[in-house]
């Protein structure tokens, strides 16, 4: 598959199937994520694969209330990937002091898109999940209280009849420009 073509057609999933992942292509997703670059190739990540189905659903219900419930599709994915941020190396930890950047959270965020990416490659969907109860998580899973839960990422086949919908992107001149910044 051309590139072009997986990020045309990798999008947010939330509905899947009732089916059971294969330990290759699980496997072949976290190795995409594993070899993510990130600052000073500090790699400030850890992975929990969340697979077994009651432990999985209690994750999942830390996603959305009965208030906001968002993300209640959750529940349908047969795995949960959870992303903590771990510690930076000393020299990146300084440099984003300096520069006021969280490098880490855009570590993460490439880290999530190379596992998406991979998903979408091999059939699967999945969806980068920001709203949830970190403290649940957390005590869910054994975090310790001093790590951060970035992201979760659902991961499944696509619900029977998932439609590849349309892109709506805004209009590449009104987001791309050379050499210097102008207003609209």
């Amino acid at each position: 598959m051309q590139f072009s073509e997986l990020v045309r057609i990798r999008q947010s999933v939330r509905a899947y199937q009732d089916k059971t992942i294969e330990t290759e292509k699980l496997n072949l997703m976290l190795e995409a994520l594993r070899l993510a670059p990130s600052a000073s190739n500090g790699q400030p990540w850890k992975v929990i694969v969340v697979d077994e189905p009651e432990l999985k659903n209690k994750v999942a219900q830390a996603t959305f209330s009965n208030t906001i419930p968002l993300n209640k599709f959750s529940l349908t994915a047969p795995i949960i990937i959870v992303l903590t941020i771990e510690k930076m190396r000393l020299i990146t930890q300084v440099s984003a002091w300096l520069k006021k950047r969280e490098f880490s959270l855009v570590d993460i965020g490439i880290a999530a898109e190379h596992l998406c990416l991979q998903a979408a490659e091999l059939g699967l969907g999945s969806c980068i999940i920001g709203w949830f109860d970190e403290n649940k998580i957390k005590e869910l899973l054994h975090i310790p209280k001093n790590k951060r839960v970035g992201l979760l990422i659902t991961l499944g086949y696509p619900a029977e009849g998932y439609e590849l919908r349309q892109k709506k992107r805004k209009d590449f001149q009104k987001i791309i420009q050379f050499n210097l910044y102008k207003e609209d």
